[in-house]
Order: C-alpha cells, then structure tokens, then sequence
C-alpha cells in the first residue's frame, strides 16, 4: 500500500449538496474528517448535483446529430432540466444517416475542466489558510464512457458512435485540467454507474449464452477503461467508483454479492495502462455473509480499496457487522459512503458529515479490538 494513505481511511465519494466549493471545503473542515481523506473533491456544486444531467442539456440537446426524444416533465407548469426518477429522464437518438459526432469547444464542452480549475483555486487558498491539511489532494469526478451518455441513448447502434465522440470531448477535458492543475496536487476518480450495471447484468445467470454476453460486457468497459485512464499523468492520483446510483433513491438496483465487483476491479488494474490509487466498491445495506465472500478472491495490487457502506451508522451494531465482514478477507481497507451526497436534502448536510465521522472512529475502534 502507498504511503501516501497511511492513515487516510476516509474517501468522499464526489457530491455534497452545498450552494459553493468554498461551502463544501469549509464543511469538510468543520467536520473534523479532513486528516483521514486522501483528497477533497468540491461538492460538484450547480449542475453537477444532478451528477451527469447537466450533459443532456448542456452537450446533447440541441446538437444537430441529436434528436431529443424526452426531456424531464415540467414542474407546476414550469419547464425542467432536471430529471428527479430514472423514468423523467433525458432521452436520445442520432438522426438518420449520421456516422460520426464531433462536439465543439473541445477541452470545455463538458464543463468539467471550468468547475475544477475554479474549484482548485479555492481549494488551494483554503489549504494556504490551513483549513485543509497540507498533504490532502483536490478531487475531481468524471463519468467513464457509458455513465456519460449511454443512459440517455438507449439504441446500441447509436452508443457505438456517440462512444468515441464523447471520449474525444472528455480527452480534451482531462489536458486542459492537468493543464491548468498541477498534476501532483490532483486525484481524478472515474465514475462508473452504467458500467456496473452493465457488467453486473446476467452475471447470476447459469445459461452459458448469458455469461459470455456478461464477458463481453466487462471486455467492453475494460476497452472504455483502457482508452481513457492513460491520458491521466502518473503524477495524478487515480481512482474507480463503482456505483448503484441515487436518481429515485439509493440504491436504483444491487448485484446479488460482491463478485462483478471484484472482478471488474481486477479488471481496471489490467487495462488501465497506469498505477491505480484507490477503488471504491459500493456495500448494500443488511447484506448476509454470503454476499461479502467474493472479497476472499479480491486482487487489488496497491490500490487501498475503500468500501461504500456508510449508511445509518445510528444502528452500530450492523456497522461493527460490516466491518467484520469485510475484515475476514482484507487487511487494511477505507470506508466512505456508498454514493454521493448530491440528491440528498441541504439540511441533512451536518449530519451525513458527523456520520462520516462517527463511523470512521467505530471503524478506529474496531481495528484496535482486532
């Protein structure tokens, strides 16, 4: 394990629904969580609360390879951006005869590069302040292929040419953050919600058609790993979330155990033609001990693994279950919240964050009594 996160036990996930970076950052701070992360993200403040629907009405409405098939239902009259359940949500396709789509203003289109270098100043003057740890990293999500576009283009046909259209645009997105950002100074975390569903889908199933189509699925986001992941200097810290996702609630849908995801994590390590940092693996609530055998068979590398299953530490006997689950197979392992914040309400805020820190002692606690 790198020793860059001895004890950094803690990882949030990206989103934190305050109105500001500086907010989040503060925040953070107050909590008194900040020593135990191995880097901060912003909150993905604004548009980005709503994860990647911004992308709908940002990149994708209005292109002229682009026909909007659905849009979110207005709201008391009032039209929306913003989808609140995976059935409101933005819908696609690729109008007749297009080959090929190219977005403009390459290195901005997908407004990631903008947020995070004007996160990054804030960042930085906070931790000049010393209210950030010296040694802590800036953070910044990004979609992997699939999570950015294939939930709203639903035609596999049209996937297949909106796939290297929207891995040119996040390409150029990515050189202008490591331009304008210190790559020592970031970690950059691919988020994955539509590649675990994908991967996960018929992994259960004995019929031997269904297995190889599920080996074909994890073959086609190891491709989405591989074309994306090297373009990330090895100065920067990188990381996977696998993730079930929130829009209706967490979670939207849950493998049966923990097996797709210890085999997409092996994986990642292969294909992503650089050293991985850290992955993050979501962890249902109440799971029985069967669900949490496949970590036995977990490969990891140096990667410290961080575990999603800050849920309701009220219940700490069922936390204290969590982590004795997941210690039977791994020695040392983080913990953090299952997904982002984002979608939860702005006052349960303080809250969530003092969870953070209650399960991150119950955590301490346990490590000392083992």
């Amino acid at each position: 394990m790198s020793s860059r996160f001895a004890g950094k036990d803690l990882l949030m996930v990206g989103s934190i629904p305050f109105d500001t970076s500086e907010e989040v950052f503060r925040a953070v701070s107050a909590s008194g969580i900040a020593d135990s992360l191995p880097c901060i993200p912003d909150g993905e403040v604004g548009e980005r609360l709503g994860w990647i629907i911004m992308l709908s009405y940002r990149l994708y409405h209005g292109h002229p390879d682009i026909e909007t098939l659905k849009r979110p239902a207005p709201i008391n009259g009032v039209a929306s951006w913003f989808s609140a359940t995976a059935q409101d949500n933005w819908s696609f396709r690729l109008r007749p005869g297009v080959r090929e789509v190219h977005f403009g203003d390459l290195g901005w289109c997908l407004g990631y590069a903008r947020d995070a270098i004007n996160s990054y100043f804030v960042f930085r003057t906070l931790r000049e302040k010393g209210l950030l740890p010296k040694d802590v990293r800036f953070q910044v999500s990004l979609p992997l292929t699939f999570s950015g576009m294939g939930s709203v283009f639903q035609a596999p046909a049209d996937r297949e040419i909106m796939g290297p259209a929207y891995e040119e645009a996040m390409h150029a997105e990515i050189a202008t953050i490591v331009a304008k950002i210190p790559p020592s100074d970031l970690a950059i975390q691919w988020d994955m919600a539509v590649e675990l569903g994908l991967m996960e889908a018929g992994a259960w199933d004995d019929d031997l058609a269904v297995q190889k189509a599920h080996r074909d699925r994890m073959e086609l986001v190891g491709g989405m790993v591989a074309r994306l992941s090297p373009a990330i200097p090895a100065e920067a810290m990188l990381g996977y979330h696998l993730c079930y996702g929130t829009l209706g609630g967490w979670p939207m849908r849950h493998g049966m155990d923990l097996s797709v995801q210890v085999e997409a994590v092996d994986m990642m390590l292969r294909r992503a033609g650089r050293a991985v940092d850290f992955v993050h693996l979501p962890i249902v609530d109440h799971a029985p001990a069967e669900y949490y055998a496949p970590l036995a068979d977990l490969k990891h590398g140096d990667a410290k693994v961080y575990l999603g299953m800050i849920h309701n530490v009220a219940d700490r006997e069922d936390f204290r279950r969590k982590l004795s689950s997941v210690g039977r197979y791994i020695g040392d392992f983080g913990i953090g919240a299952p997904c982002g914040l984002g979608r939860e309400a702005f006052g349960q805020v303080p809250q969530l964050l003092a969870d953070h820190a209650t399960a991150l002692a119950l955590l301490k606690n346990w490590r000392q009594s083992h």
